[in-house]
């Protein structure tokens, strides 16, 4: 059995858009009037960015405690270089630079109420 996709809550389609492109390899696919989006990383995976506004609902999304989506890097230089390319951008909140976290190195950050981790995959590496 393979993941298909994941649908995730958004405020903001467009800057939704914007992270995943730019910062974390995703590819659009469709783009409806931007209240939901479909992207794709490396052709086998989909991400389905759904606007708020088809919730009729205008506030950021809530995500329960602790929720949140990663993303495997292959070492720690990738992790770093993430790190680098989204820390100054304002719509995402970091909780601060990547570091060794259990058995793994990587950091957090927020989009919206969205908590994304970026870490190398512990089971293919050394830690």
């Amino acid at each position: 059995m393979e993941l298909n996709h994941i649908n995730l809550v958004v405020k903001d389609v467009d800057i939704a858009i914007k992270l995943f492109s730019a910062h974390l390899g995703f590819e659009l696919i469709a783009n409806r009037d931007s209240k939901m989006a479909v992207m794709q990383n490396n052709g086998t995976f989909a991400l389905v960015i759904w606007g708020q506004v088809m919730n009729k609902e205008e506030n950021f999304p809530d995500y329960p405690a602790n929720f949140h989506i990663g993303f495997y890097q292959d070492n720690e230089t990738e992790v770093i270089q993430i790190y680098e390319k989204i820390r100054d951008e304002e719509y995402v909140r970091v909780k601060g630079k990547p570091k060794k976290m259990r058995k793994t190195f990587g950091f957090y950050f927020y989009f919206e109420n969205l908590m994304i981790e970026i870490s190398v995959n512990p089971f293919i590496s050394e830690y």
